[in-house]
């Protein structure tokens, strides 16, 4: 049973070790030293509603001192060979790997994810470090064939500047850590604004990092830390031209904002927005690993992922059966504390989250819809808070507008289709562009999902969800998901400037294209 008795009882066995304070303010700024003279932010666990703890946020001042602090950390980071950047990247691995169960454990808390999802948070903050480490000696550049004589030509990367990143409260660590673990081994210095709802996870990475940093005779201001709310510190971090790039994750609304505003100062921004998430479920598919899937991707994280499942496009000879045991499955969900064993759906964030359910169900409702299963709030000694739901399974049309636009939370739309196009075109029929997924064992099926006549996403599965991204691919989306890329694969290259290098060796000075110029 869930009682705050839990709650403080695993906060005062964890805040000391991550540096956090149950009673004092903890400081919201980290400018290589911590500080901090705004409002005090108290901070809710969703697990019971108690009061986890108080946070001083930046003023404009605190904010100035900040990218200050890591525009100048980054002029003496970016002169250290990229290996012994890698070699720092690598030591906060291994710090991580030191205080991983500490760590995501106030991710639960705080957060309100279930105490596996706490810790495999953690664990991709530990890959991703353990990846940047390698790619520290694989920063690598092209040569390229010259049409002038005894000249060479390359193409080389270099360190940007202060990325700026703006992070989501349904992954408090794992972003910042896929954004800063690549920028410093580029040999960026980052400027990080967490979610208002997160942010004590944020102040105990950032804590850990500083530890690393200060034992490698690093300026620590390279991982620098602003709490505060996006009118105020958000505004000020977008529209700062000393800050090349911002990532920010979150949602659509919000990275328009983002988008607009450095775009009209010509940087770069790194988007990781909505998604509207599909699976196809095809007459061949096996029908208990679809059915599992769907619903760990629904309702993992409590349906606040940018990769839960949203929408299920069912084949319509199959749509009656599979619906039934989807809904015989979501009766047997384990629903409670998240820091519970067995439990696999813990509390949404806030009230603001449950009335958005709320809202949801009611506009399925007067499309003219139908409530399969679910939607009900929880309450009682088991559910103290107000935040506990049942997660939601409801039959709806994709082009409703409730289905076009993404709830932050674990409902799920059943539709059905005829043919393998229609289920495409649906799909596809939503403005976000994340994750998608089919069950199939027909390979004509598969291929023409991942063919350019397929999914339209960026990510695209096969016989998996649509969550569970791996570190070593990049990670994000099209259309209203904003196109950027995270994490693997070749995303470090939007942490860089491409510079092209022509050198000349011969003892004259030919042009291109062969233009006479002079003597």
């Amino acid at each position: 049973m869930a009682t705050s008795s839990s709650v403080s009882s695993v906060a005062r066995a964890i805040f000391p070790k991550l540096g956090l304070s149950l009673k004092s303010v903890n400081a919201g700024v980290f400018a290589g030293t911590w500080g901090g003279r705004g409002a005090v932010l108290e901070k809710y666990s969703p697990v019971d509603g108690s009061l986890l703890g108080r946070v001083r946020q930046a003023t404009p001042a605190d904010y100035e001192a900040a990218v200050t602090a890591a525009h100048a950390a980054f002029l003496a980071w970016r002169d250290v060979p990229a290996p012994k950047r890698g070699e720092v990247v690598r030591q906060l691995g291994v710090a991580l790997r030191g205080l991983k169960t500490e760590l995501g454990q106030l991710v639960s808390l705080e957060a309100g994810k279930i105490l596996p999802e706490g810790g495999g948070e953690v664990q991709e903050m530990i890959d991703i470090c353990d990846f940047a480490t390698g790619l520290s000696r694989q920063l690598h550049g092209l040569t390229i064939a010259s049409e002038r004589p005894d000249h060479r030509m390359l193409e080389q990367w270099q360190p940007l500047g202060v990325v700026g990143i703006i992070s989501a409260f349904n992954f408090p660590v794992a972003v910042w850590a896929w954004n800063s673990a690549l920028a410093a081994v580029c040999g960026d210095a980052t400027l990080w604004k967490p979610s208002e709802k997160t942010p004590l996870t944020a102040i105990a990475c950032i804590r850990i990092a500083e530890k690393v940093c200060r034992a490698n005779g690093v300026d620590p201001a390279i991982f620098s830390l602003v709490i505060g709310d996006g009118p105020s510190i958000g505004e000020l971090l977008t529209n700062d031209r000393r800050i090349p790039l911002v990532s920010a994750t979150g949602s659509t609304r919000m990275g328009r904002r983002v988008g607009e505003v450095v775009a009209q100062r010509f940087g770069r921004s790194l988007l990781e927005l909505g998604g509207n998430n599909a699976i196809i479920v095809t007459p061949s598919a096996d029908l208990k690993m679809a059915k599992r899937g769907i619903l760990f991707g629904a309702v993992g994280t409590a349906g606040q992922r940018c990769t839960s499942t949203r929408r299920i496009i069912v084949h319509e000879s199959i749509k009656a059966e599979f619906t039934a045991a989807l809904i015989a499955a979501y009766r047997q969900l384990p629903i409670g504390n998240p820091l519970q064993s067995g439990i696999l759906v813990g509390p949404l964030v806030d009230a603001a989250a449950v009335a958005h359910l709320q809202d949801a169900i009611a506009a399925v409702k007067q499309s003219g819809g139908k409530i399969l299963f679910g939607g009900e709030r929880l309450a009682g000694k088991k559910y103290p808070g107000g935040r506990y739901v049942v997660p939601c399974i409801a039959e709806a049309r994709n082009d409703w507008p409730v289905v076009q636009h993404e709830t932050f939370a674990p409902i799920l739309y059943v539709m059905g289709y005829r043919t393998l196009d229609e289920a495409i075109a649906l799909q596809n029929s939503v403005p976000q562009g994340l994750s998608s997924a089919i069950f199939t064992t027909d390979l004509r099926e598969a291929e023409k999902f991942l063919s350019a006549r397929g999914s339209d996403c960026g990510i695209a599965n096969v016989n998996i969800g649509t969550s569970g991204a791996e570190i070593g691919g990049a990670f994000g989306g099209e259309k209203e998901t904003g196109g950027g890329r995270e994490s693997g694969s070749d995303a470090w290259r939007a942490y860089m400037r491409r510079q092209t290098v022509t050198i000349n060796y011969s003892d004259s000075l030919p042009l291109a294209q062969g233009i006479k110029f002079g003597d």
